[in-house]
């Protein structure tokens, strides 16, 4: 675990045998920028992360589609965005229900986008996994579920060699206690010393293992 900024961590280090799975901040976790300042950020963040994963990793996003001002904004869409950028492919694109079908809710979606990108890898068809899932238990209410997280994981077990996660924005550490649960090894950042003392104490037994 690292206590650091994302952004600036992300500069200084290469991910060289490591994939990449993490859930980029809100605009409500980051007020201070503004809408608009957030928009630039949040797709500046992605572009980032896509372009430090090495091209025979993948990088995945757990993002869910917020209200505001009354107007939805795509999250899904904004790390299209930042992967168009950087000339990286889209391998997958899952829908998470994080509530039950027929929840009405009002400032962010029932459902998350889990979108995986690589610059090299390729998977075949013959691997391909269910569109749609539940997310599963969340040790927070903005946490990654753990079926969520189970999936990305295994989808880096499936279609790369890399063993080692990397989570830049881990908030409570749900990521890296699957990884750590399913044999491997997991290297969180979060600029929250609350967060950082969440995700170091964060076990996950996972069963079926």
């Amino acid at each position: 675990m690292h206590h650091a900024d994302a952004i600036a961590w992300l500069g200084e280090n290469v991910l060289d045998g490591a994939s990449v799975i993490t859930s980029l901040p809100d605009l409500s976790e980051v007020p201070h920028l503004g809408r608009d300042g957030w928009l630039r950020w949040f797709e500046d963040a992605a572009h980032l992360v896509l372009e430090k994963t090495p091209p025979s990793s993948v990088a995945l996003f757990y993002q869910s589609d917020i209200r505001h001002d009354g107007v939805w904004i795509d999250k899904g869409h904004l790390v299209q965005r930042a992967a168009d950028r950087a000339g990286v492919a889209l391998l997958a694109h899952k829908i998470v229900n994080r509530k039950a079908a027929g929840t009405v809710t009002h400032a962010r979606a029932s459902y998350t986008h889990l979108l995986a990108f690589s610059r090299g890898i390729r998977p075949s068809l013959r691997t391909v996994t269910a569109d749609v899932l539940d997310a599963g238990a969340m040790p927070t209410p903005k946490s990654m579920g753990v079926n969520a997280c189970l999936e990305a994981c295994r989808f880096v077990l499936e279609h790369t060699t890399t063993r080692t996660i990397v989570d830049p924005f881990c908030g409570a550490g749900t990521v890296l206690a699957v990884a750590n649960a399913l044999g491997m090894d997991a290297v969180g950042v979060d600029l929250s010393t609350r967060q950082v003392r969440k995700a170091r104490g964060l076990q996950l037994e996972i069963g079926g293992r």
